[in-house]
């Protein structure tokens, strides 16, 4: 997003050069006998969308995301035939929102030492927008895109594989807790959909791809729910480990998560 509108809004211009940049890409892919596939966000919200909006804090940056895909599907859509939304909608509000470990680096003071944010109720905010902007795109793409570039769009989704940490059955239901939470993104409190967002979400895929990194054990978090230090990530109840008596789930790899 930001190599095409750099300050994040098609009113303060279009970067010509990072036009450029991706036709010679996606060119030179083809060249190569490759058929691209573009991510259209990958976590890269202009600055200045994050000091006027609080990024996807404020659901004003919809209409600015319209516009960001609209120009690509203007100028790539021709020979991109599989576009991706947005890179694993889950990952933004965990880390950016919750653990403040990413981008804006927001979260409560409790939870890691972030200046500002609220970890109970923003990756919430967040996530609904994400899957608004996500719906927008397709149908943009849907009604004035598709039928003449003839390509599909879908969005990439992320999650870990968890096995019960033992066969008792609260661990069992809690391995299968924690992927309805990751995959599924289940979330308590998040926003409630219109009737006309609802409508607009359901079926607005081509394809769902899935990112697949590790696995751990997950085991039944028995201490109550905190109601006062709230966080989006605790809501599942759930421990999550790499290891059971010492030794590792798998091999150790390239994924530490």
């Amino acid at each position: 997003m930001v190599e095409i509108l750099p300050q994040g809004k098609l009113s303060k211009g279009i970067n010509w050069a990072g036009i450029d940049f991706y036709n010679s890409v996606i060119n030179e892919t083809i060249a190569q006998g490759i058929k691209p596939m573009v991510t259209l966000f990958h976590w890269d919200v202009p600055q200045a969308l994050e000091d006027d909006y609080l990024g996807f804090l404020c659901p004003k940056i919809l209409g600015e995301y319209l516009n960001f895909v609209e120009i690509c599907f203007k100028y790539f859509g021709d020979r991109v035939k599989y576009w991706v939304t947005i890179n694993e909608p889950y990952i933004i509000p965990i880390n950016g929102y919750d653990l403040g470990t990413f981008a804006p680096g927001r979260c409560s003071a409790w939870r890691n030492y972030c200046s500002t944010g609220n970890s109970g109720t923003e990756p919430f905010l967040v996530g609904h927008h994400l899957l608004l902007a996500h719906a927008a795109a397709t149908k943009l793409y849907r009604q004035k895109y598709q039928v003449k570039q003839k390509g599909k769009i879908g969005i990439s989704l992320v999650s870990h594989w968890f096995e019960p940490y033992s066969m008792k059955s609260e661990d069992v239901r809690a391995s299968r807790r924690a992927l309805d939470f990751m995959l599924g993104c289940v979330r308590t409190r998040i926003p409630k959909f219109t009737p006309k967002e609802k409508h607009m979400l359901r079926g607005s895929f081509d394809f769902i791809g899935l990112n697949y990194y590790t696995a751990n054990y997950a085991a039944h978090h028995s201490t109550p729910p905190n109601h006062v230090n709230m966080s989006a990530s605790a809501d599942n109840q759930v421990n999550i480990t790499s290891s059971r008596n010492g030794k590792l789930i798998g091999d150790s790899a390239g994924s530490k998560c």
